[in-house]
């Protein structure tokens, strides 16, 4: 395979992502940052001379200017040609015409009027100018932050997307470069950021959305956490723009609403109401090869102008047409939101750009996905009503209707253009129509119509009903709730620490493994099944093991108050008889497979559940320790940090039990394992090995823990009395024994403290000498 061809004074292969520019006289190309020529600069010159031939050649030749009222200023200024926005011509002449005043249609409220239940009652359809921001819940740097602090908190290396006005064309250059640029009194041109969204900087910590905002945008209430399409950033913008910038008449993505707030400086706004016709003209306009030429206001019946001074926030319903004037030097912050008051404007206007074949970096970032997240949400927002009795807002009927009808026409679509943007756990065929059906229930005659309860005003969108407006606050809080809920609880999972009682289960496994018996492979329905004798005959031994450890994890699980203290009180909880039939119904109904002791799960509400959720109390805790020290599996010394694994912590304990010893003996003074060989069980050097290898690496002798101190033979306290409450781990597991003894469990604790305990000794002194 041939080289890559390399470029540049870097001799780097092309990069499709960064600006080059071709020498005209050595042919080679060049990238603009290696050569100090931005992408803006690049239009003005005529011949372009790389750094190697101009030494030779001499600098490069720029354009001849010949206007100032075209975009191509090297057009000869013969006057014939119409006047071109953008342009120091075109600025010139709009400063000096005069527009309708704003007034007529602005909506002026104090901060902590504007909320979404004025805005769900009056409705969203004219700008509102809000100058006293208390109780609005803008939060934005001081008026002295300057550009350079924007520089410092974004980061002079990130690439932004420029304007250049007398072209009104875009191109990149970094936010360094830029800030040169505005900083300094000499401009050769007028340049204009719009589009630095920097919700993913540092300066993101410095601004929060208005709270109107906040409630009503769909990208914060519907937007899943755990969606495969990345989440839409268009929240938070931060405008710079210098003396006589011009953004020409547009709708913003989507329809989206918008708020602005000027920080310092002065920006004009030329608003279009987005009424049937003037949607209309602006669709012919713009779809116009002559656009530039024509400036859009003159086209409707009232264009307005509406000034924003310094301090100001202005907020644009959806679908309004309008184009900025900068007067002055300006630094504005604004960010974009849809919303359920006008579904159908913001439909309309996506559909609008796909007509006019608007490029993706103008369009809102999977407009179809969050679609598809509302509808379902709207779904559940409707029963919710309907079960309420209370009719949905009109403004809510009107925007599911549209929102049914797009989502149809996306369906058909897709069978042309594979480009779907339908997330994969929502069945689209069943939600429009499961949609459809909420929406006929509302028609009149349908019979299912929601009645209007006391108190309740006309649905007509403009009153609504406090029912509905509290079903929807309801269902918007309790969203946020599961969302905070979902992520707390990610944020709190945590390795955890297993306790004695989760090591004794675990060696109980390992022994009944060694015994050739297979307990976790026994159908789950068995422990359902009443354990009579005729069934003892027909079992095999290792459901009876079975049986028996599950009463065993049950038994050490109760309250102190009815096992492991040294009174005879009985405990207040549910009766043996009652946890077993307990246990028999949820193995029925929660049992996952049959193959998996650990598969069996309580529901919450369950008594069993309830008793095993309660934590042990010290004197099992004890117990449990006894039966513990005596099988071996005691490790005195913790290890430093818990292992993450059920499989690492069981191979420590293993670990520590081979380290420990192991080494009680009986009273004929054999040791554990020789006992067990005499019974006639093979033994750990007969081919079975206590524990995985590979799970439990031997140490290093200056690794490993101290052996665990012997037991404390009962010789020294005999005659005497323990005090109330002092009863020791083996007369507590003793009197465990005695309380479980009619369930046949202490046989199988019995064939574990022979092989790994203290042998046929220990378990005299644990069953008081019945034995």
């Amino acid at each position: 395979m041939a080289a890559a061809p390399l470029y540049c004074v870097c001799r780097q292969p092309y990069d499709v992502s960064r600006f080059m520019i071709e020498c005209d006289i050595c042919k080679d190309w060049f990238h603009g940052s290696c050569v100090q020529v931005e992408e803006h600069h690049a239009v003005d010159i005529d011949v372009y001379h790389c750094p190697n031939c101009d030494v030779k050649h001499g600098p490069s030749l720029m354009k001849r200017r010949n206007n100032c009222h075209r975009h191509d200023y090297t057009e000869p200024d013969d006057g014939t040609q119409p006047v071109q926005a953008g342009t120091s011509k075109f600025v010139k002449e709009l400063q000096n015409r005069t527009f309708p005043s704003a007034e007529d249609i602005l909506i002026r409220m104090k901060g902590e009027q504007v909320t979404t239940r004025f805005l769900e009652r009056h409705g969203f359809n004219y700008p509102i100018a809000v100058t006293e921001m208390e109780g609005l819940g803008l939060k934005l740097p001081p008026s002295t932050f300057s550009i350079r602090d924007v520089e410092q908190y974004v980061g002079g290396d990130k690439v932004i997307d420029v304007i250049d006005v007398a072209r009104q064309a875009d191109s990149k250059m970094k936010l360094g470069a830029f800030v040169k640029y505005f900083t300094n009194p000499h401009r050769p041109k007028v340049l204009n950021l719009i589009s630095l969204e920097f919700s993913d900087t540092k300066m993101a910590e410095l601004v929060e959305v208005p709270i109107v905002a906040q409630k009503m945008s769909w990208v914060e209430n519907y937007w899943p956490d755990d969606s495969f399409f990345p989440k839409p950033f268009v929240q938070k913008y931060c405008l710079m723009g210098v003396k006589d910038s011009y953004t020409d008449f547009h709708i913003d993505f989507g329809g989206t609403s918008v708020w602005y707030h000027v920080l310092w400086g002065e920006k004009i706004f030329y608003l279009i109401e987005p009424t049937s016709t003037n949607l209309a003209l602006y669709e012919a306009w713009s779809s116009s090869p002559n656009q530039s030429e024509v400036f859009f206001g003159d086209k409707v019946e009232k264009c307005y102008k509406c000034v924003v001074s310094q301090g100001t926030t202005l907020l644009i319903p959806t679908g309004w047409i309008h184009g900025v004037l900068t007067s002055q030097d300006c630094m504005a912050f604004g960010g974009n939101f849809l919303h359920n008051l006008n579904i159908g404007m913001q439909l309309r206007c996506y559909e609008m750009e796909r007509r006019l074949k608007t490029p993706d970096l103008f369009k809102f970032p999977y407009f179809e996905a969050i679609c598809w997240y509302v509808a379902k949400n709207l779904l559940e927002m409707l029963k919710e009503l309907r079960e309420d009795n209370c009719p949905p807002p009109t403004y809510l009927v009107d925007g599911v209707k549209a929102l049914i009808s797009a989502l149809k026409t996306w369906l058909k679509r897709e069978a042309t253009q594979p480009t779907s943007e339908v997330p994969d756990h929502i069945r689209p065929n069943h939600l429009i129509k499961e949609l459809t059906k909420e929406i006929r229930y509302l028609e009149p005659g349908s019979g299912n119509r929601p009645v209007k309860t006391q108190g309740c005003g006309a649905s007509s969108g403009t009153n609504g009903c406090p029912a509905t407006r509290s079903a929807l606050e309801r269902f918007c809080q309790a969203r946020r709730a599961r969302r905070a809920a979902r992520r707390l609880r990610e944020q709190q999972q945590a390795p955890k620490v297993p306790t004695n009682l989760d090591i004794l289960e675990q060696h109980t496994r390992e022994v009944l493994k060694r015994l050739e018996v297979g307990p976790l492979e026994e159908d789950a329905a068995f422990f359902c099944a009443p354990f009579s004798a005729q069934r003892r005959r027909e079992s095999r031994a290792p459901r009876y093991f079975t049986r028996g450890l599950e009463s065993v994890k049950t038994d050490l699980r109760e309250d102190v108050s009815g096992h492991s203290s040294a009174s005879d009180v009985e405990s207040d909880s549910d009766s043996p008889t009652e946890v077993k039939d307990e246990l028999c119904l949820e193995a029925k109904t929660t049992c996952r497979h049959p193959a998996s002791f650990s598969g069996f799960t309580l529901h919450p509400s369950s008594k069993l559940a309830k008793s095993l959720e309660r934590p042990t109390s010290p004197s099992t805790e004890e117990a449990i320790q006894g039966m513990l020290s005596m099988a071996g599996l005691l490790c005195t010394s913790k290890p430093e940090r818990p292992a993450s694994t059920p499989e690492s912590w069981w191979s420590n304990s293993s670990q520590c039990a081979r380290q420990g010893g192991g080494g009680t003996m009986d009273s004929q003074g054999n040791s554990s394992s020789e006992a067990w060989d005499n019974q006639g069980f093979p033994s750990p050097e007969a081919g079975y090995q206590y524990g995985d290898p590979s799970m439990s690496p031997p140490l290093h002798p200056s690794k490993r823990h101290a052996p665990n101190p012997p037991p404390i033979s009962n010789q020294a306290t005999k005659g005497k009395r323990p005090k109330k409450g002092m009863a020791t781990a083996k007369q507590r597991l003793g009197k465990i024994l005695k309380l479980n003894r009619h369930t046949g469990w202490w046989l199988l604790l019995l064939l574990l403290l022979i092989q790994e305990g203290g042998g046929c000794g220990a378990l005299k002194e644990v069953d008081g000498g019945h034995f």
